[in-house]
């Protein structure tokens, strides 16, 4: 197990590797009441569809009861159906079971507001995961950014930065991926975000759920992020990715994998992925 180091933002934030170690962070992606693995760019509001790579017979909470046993915190839990889905509820139930079984030990994500941030906290999140409410109507809404600040304290929010390549430049996406926002994601916007929030999640949606390898141009970009901590999600589909993650953010960046691990239906072992980065 790789200690916390003594990096400038590891007295903040417990999460933060500051050695230029990267470690991996574990997900619980719920969609339609069950744990799924799907294609990121594949999901619809429309019939609740996406394409699926793997549905588990094991709950929320199960996964979070294995995650807790194996002290792998600062994971995350997100809901991918809407708010006004028919499914919303259960994946709601499902995402507070998991909280419940893991305290303080996962972060949460998908459909927050000022309005449900401090019910997650108080559920057990660790941290709040934010994209569509803070980047509303395709901008930044920098009143609703200080709003979920003084609700639940910086500590406890991620923004989340997944983003899509579009005309050569990777945009801000919201909605569950599916709209394009106006807001190139650059090091000067994380600069400015980074007194808003914690740490920050990123996919690559191009890739997410395809385990074809990860996107080099986007993880080049993040890499450049020095204020807080990035966890990085999307291509992963060997340890030879983990490598070339290492390599291009200099060992600063976590990741997570979904569909390529085991727990999920791939072939990366889990047990192996947490010999070499937990």
């Amino acid at each position: 197990m790789r200690q916390i180091g003594n990096g400038k933002n590891s007295k903040n934030n417990p999460w933060f590797i500051g050695d230029g170690q990267m470690k991996f962070r574990p997900c619980i992606d719920i969609h339609n009441g069950k744990v799924k693995q799907i294609v990121g760019g594949s999901l619809q509001d429309a019939g609740n569809r996406a394409e699926e790579n793997f549905v588990s017979e094991m709950s929320a909470a199960g996964y979070a009861d294995l995650y807790k046993k194996k002290n792998l915190r600062g994971g995350h839990v997100i809901l991918l159906n809407p708010a006004g889905s028919e499914y919303y509820e259960e994946d709601r139930r499902q995402a507070e079971e998991a909280l419940a079984a893991y305290p303080g030990g996962l972060q949460v994500g998908g459909g927050i507001t000022v309005e449900n941030a401090a019910d997650f906290i108080r559920a057990g999140a660790s941290h709040v995961i934010v994209t569509s409410y803070v980047f509303a109507e395709g901008k930044i809404h920098f009143d609703r950014l200080e709003a979920l600040r003084k609700e639940i304290g910086k500590e406890h929010l991620v923004l989340d930065l997944s983003c899509r390549p579009k005309d050569g430049t990777y945009y801000i996406v919201t909605n569950r991926w599916q709209k394009f926002t106006d807001q190139p994601l650059d090091e000067a916007l994380m600069e400015e975000l980074s007194r808003y929030c914690d740490e920050y999640l990123v996919h690559g949606v191009a890739v997410e759920g395809t385990g074809t390898g990860i996107d080099c141009e986007l993880v080049q970009i993040l890499s450049r992020c020095n204020k807080l901590p990035v966890t990085y999600a999307g291509g992963i589909g060997s340890f030879s990715d983990l490598e070339k993650l290492e390599t291009l953010s200099g060992g600063k960046m976590d990741f997570t994998i979904g569909s390529a691990l085991d727990l999920f239906g791939g072939k990366m072992k889990f047990e192996e992925v947490l010999e070499h980065y937990s």
